[in-house]
């Protein structure tokens, strides 16, 4: 059986072990097992350096022992998809892992600034500090863009749905 690591955010919720028991049980009716970071035991009793340390190495060690990331890569706290959850695609990737995710909004990440944000100069829109707004058709940073196998509009059950039918 496949083994699916979903990342994302969800794990800050206040209901995020009950999100985690219903992704796990998408992945298991969709015949995979799902491997939900707080799935991990920590001693919570240490410093919370050691605590850290802790969750870094357990999730590291799922995404080495899995198959398929899928990541909920919608903005968290700000324009951007999680930095953790971009973290952990990016080291899939890098070992060779099907990455797959999921935003409700895929419009273009240059849509997402308001008129006041923004301000268009010779061609090009930049933020209200004068720096580049990216513009290359994808609604996330071109390095996570590029690296996630497929980027669905979506929910975690409809990235399932496609990674199904493609086993």
């Amino acid at each position: 059986m496949k083994k699916i690591y979903i990342a994302g955010p969800d794990v800050f919720e206040p209901n995020s072990i009950e999100i985690g028991e219903k992704l796990v049980a998408m992945c298991r009716a969709y015949g995979f097992e799902g491997l939900y970071p707080l799935d991990n035991v920590v001693d919570f009793s240490q410093s919370k350096h050691k605590i850290a340390e802790d969750i870094f190495i357990a999730n590291r060690a799922m995404i080495q022992d899995t198959d398929i990331v899928i990541a909920n890569l919608n903005p968290f706290r700000g324009k951007e998809a999680d930095s953790g959850t971009v973290w952990e695609c990016g080291y899939a990737y890098g070992l060779g892992k099907e990455v797959y995710g999921y935003m409700a909004d895929t419009k273009d990440y240059k849509e997402l600034f308001t008129a006041d944000e923004k301000q268009h100069i010779n061609g090009n829109d930049y933020d209200t500090e004068g720096r580049l707004i990216e513009d290359f058709a994808y609604p996330l940073n071109l390095m996570i863009a590029c690296s996630v196998k497929e980027l669905v509009c979506g929910s975690f059950e409809d990235v399932l749905k496609k990674v199904a039918a493609k086993q």
